[in-house]
């Protein structure tokens, strides 16, 4: 199957009991329910979280070096794990990608993303401010860099992180008026 392809494969057994899930109107929305339990599989977003570093009017940004988008670039962010926060997640997914500490400033937004590799998702991105560390690739990134707003790049692999942006460069023009 082909990334872009790739959909949620829907789940047919219970991760309780195994039995056969089928789908039934709960709350006016289609839910797989148990057959033989009642529980009720609920297919909810996966989330993410991410930064938006600036460093001296330039934004950081990383190359991806996996699929999907392998090649395009992206602000540093992913996938939450069971158990992190999201602050924890976004500071861990900077140092994995960029090799920078960082310290959480204040939200920047909430991004509601539909992908066609990942299904539906929740991106929530944070400003932060480098405590340590050196800019370098890492992770799945192929390659780190600091971007001017009239340097960004225009091959950005997903819309969320274009709309970030643009909010930042937005901010960036009315603090110079």
């Amino acid at each position: 199957m082909q990334s872009s392809e790739r959909e949620i494969l829907t789940p047919k057994f219970c991760p309780h009991c195994a039995g056969q899930l089928a789908p039934k109107v709960i709350d006016e929305r289609e839910r797989l329910v148990c057959q033989e339990c009642d529980f009720i599989f609920y297919i909810n977003p996966k989330v993410a979280a991410g930064t938006l570093i600036e460093d001296e009017g330039r934004v950081v940004l990383v190359r991806r070096g996996i699929e999907p988008h392998v090649g395009s670039w992206t602000l540093p962010a992913g996938f939450t794990e069971y158990g992190e926060t999201i602050e924890e997640t976004a500071i861990r997914e900077c140092r994995e990608e960029t090799g920078l500490e960082v310290e959480l400033d204040d939200l920047l937004g909430v991004y509601s993303v539909n992908s066609d590799f990942y299904g539906h998702l929740v991106l929530v991105l944070y400003s932060a401010h480098v405590v340590g560390g050196e800019l370098a690739a890492g992770d799945d990134a192929s390659e780190a860099g600091l971007f001017a707003p009239a340097e960004l790049p225009t091959d950005m692999a997903f819309q969320a992180h274009c709309q970030a942006l643009r909010d930042w460069r937005k901010t960036i023009e009315e603090s110079v008026r």
